[in-house]
């Protein structure tokens, strides 16, 4: 397979990058975020408080990032007070994976899309996939077509 940058998507990767190198700061964090919280608090964070946390966040450390990487449950907020230099990831998994199983299967937000991801702003779509190359090959099927529909809708909606 070759992989061709269209000039929208190279144009993408120049606002995630300085001089080429990605130094994004990572903040999609959600039931860890929550627990971490909880804890320092005693009681289950509301919904602002987060945002709020990941707005601070967003607004006091871009301006010596390259980029953002938040998720569009809580951190739309933060999207809006990050550094103008600073480009966005936008997580498209749901927080964690199916601990049913030791397979490691992952799954898309409900009501997200590369599509929608593009259209609140993002420069890329992130996803997180756990995969082991030595794993039950059926199960590395699975995540082969995960990953297939992802990045054709990366493709249909020319995003990185």
């Amino acid at each position: 397979m070759v992989l061709t940058l269209t000039e929208n998507k190279r144009k993408a990767m120049d606002r995630l990058s300085q001089n080429g190198v990605i130094s994004a700061l990572a903040f999609d964090q959600r039931g860890a975020l929550k627990r971490m919280m909880a804890k320092h608090q005693e009681t289950e964070p509301t919904v602002d408080q987060i945002e709020e946390l990941k707005s601070l966040v967003s607004e006091e450390l871009t301006p010596y990032a390259s980029s953002i990487l938040l998720d569009p449950e809580y951190g739309l907020p933060a999207t809006k007070v990050r550094h103008e230099e600073a480009g966005l990831l936008l997580a498209y998994e749901k927080t964690g994976y199916d601990a049913t199983t030791t397979s490691r299967l992952p799954d898309c937000l409900d009501v997200w899309s590369a599509k929608r991801i593009k259209e609140a702003g993002a420069d890329a779509v992130k996803f997180l996939l756990y995969y082991d190359v030595d794993g039950d090959k059926a199960v590395n099927d699975q995540k082969q077509a995960y990953i297939e529909r992802i990045g054709s809708e990366c493709h249909a909606e020319d995003i990185p």
